[in-house]
């Protein structure tokens, strides 16, 4: 063969003896063949340089991509949350040989919509979007099946999520059941805005984010009015930041809820900051439970939400809408509360 020129599936089978379909299914249906007859077929590959079917031209073929296209609701982050989430979605997956694509979102609280319109996505996962976002215009308009993690609420739509707001009433009511009556809350980005600082009244009844919304819900449920400090992200330098600026008023909050482990993690850095001992002087309770919060210093009170259980059963949802399945009604993954040390009985 001309040494310059690519190898083919034809040229594989011209090489081994056998028909082009039966390299094929070498690659794509090895059920169909011997293992003797498939290592024979594989090792005459790797000898001419042919690394299998190009995926590109198999999607055209089939109109298939063999891909679950992820859209985020902001640039990748380093929220373990969201890695162990996307980790369960990942696995689930590509054990059923699909592979993803992350789309990450930028200032319209989503990827661009020119991003969806170009990815190849046999079905789409939104991973806590805002209400609106302009990507899930697109996703409708080319007709792919959809999965939802966390937020928005759609109709026709597969959704897996937590119990938001009763994971927030059992963080407040720990710390109210500890005797504490000085609160603040740290709590996510209310709107696209990217906006940070403290909250009034007027933006929280129209917040563009239902996990913010519900969160929001449960705490003031249970403590009625207090101080919200909004994160435009879930970041420990904005928790820490917004920490800072609610443990300065006087009266000082003795008890920070936080709608994340991360925003905890800055609220514990903030206290020392100030000179604040946890929980001698505040307490700090978060939400997640992810694999640090049991070693922070001191360990994280936090509400425990399943976060590899929530990617897996994204993955099991995203696999069933390709079988032609109907979305059915949402999966809710309870919580708990994990008492560790970072709350303790007012003094």
């Amino acid at each position: 063969m001309d040494r310059h020129r690519k190898p083919t599936l034809d040229t594989v089978a011209s090489a081994v003896g056998v028909s082009r379909a039966t390299v094929s299914n070498a690659y794509n249906r090895p059920d169909q063949l011997s293992a003797a007859l498939r290592e024979r077929i594989l090792e005459t590959a790797a000898s001419l340089g042919y690394a299998g079917p190009d995926p590109v031209a198999r999607s055209l073929a089939t109109r298939h991509s063999a891909t679950v296209g992820v859209m985020l609701d902001r640039p990748l982050s380093s929220d373990p949350a969201v890695s162990i989430v996307l980790d369960g979605l990942a696995s689930t997956v590509d054990g059923h040989d699909h592979g993803l694509v992350l789309m990450p979102g930028g200032v319209d609280g989503g990827p661009r919509p020119e991003t969806v319109a170009r990815a190849q996505a046999d079905v789409v996962v939104a991973y806590s979007l805002p209400d609106h976002a302009p990507a899930l215009d697109v996703v409708r308009a080319r007709g792919l099946p959809l999965v939802v993690i966390d937020q928005p609420v759609l109709p026709d739509t597969a959704r897996v999520e937590v119990d938001d707001v009763g994971g927030a009433r059992l963080a407040a009511t720990h710390l109210r059941d500890l005797g504490h009556t000085r609160f603040g809350v740290l709590a996510f980005g209310l709107h696209r805005d990217g906006a940070t600082g403290p909250v009034p009244t007027d933006r929280l009844p129209d917040a563009a984010f239902r996990v913010t919304r519900d969160r929001l819900t449960g705490y003031l449920d249970v403590i009625g009015e207090a101080p919200v400090w909004e994160c435009a992200g879930s970041r420990r330098d904005l928790g820490r930041a917004g920490a800072r600026e609610l443990l300065s008023r006087t009266p000082r909050p003795t008890a920070l809820l936080c709608a994340s482990d991360e925003l905890a993690f800055g609220a514990l850095q903030a206290a020392r900051d100030l000179g604040l001992r946890v929980p001698t002087d505040v307490s700090v309770v978060g939400f997640d439970d992810v694999p640090e919060a049991g070693h922070a210093e001191p360990p994280l009170t936090t509400v425990r939400q399943p976060l590899a259980e929530k990617g897996r059963r994204a993955g099991e949802l995203a696999l069933r809408l390709l079988t032609g399945a109907r979305p059915g009604e949402p999966a809710r993954l309870p919580v708990s509360l994990v008492d560790r040390h970072s709350a303790g009985v007012l003094t």
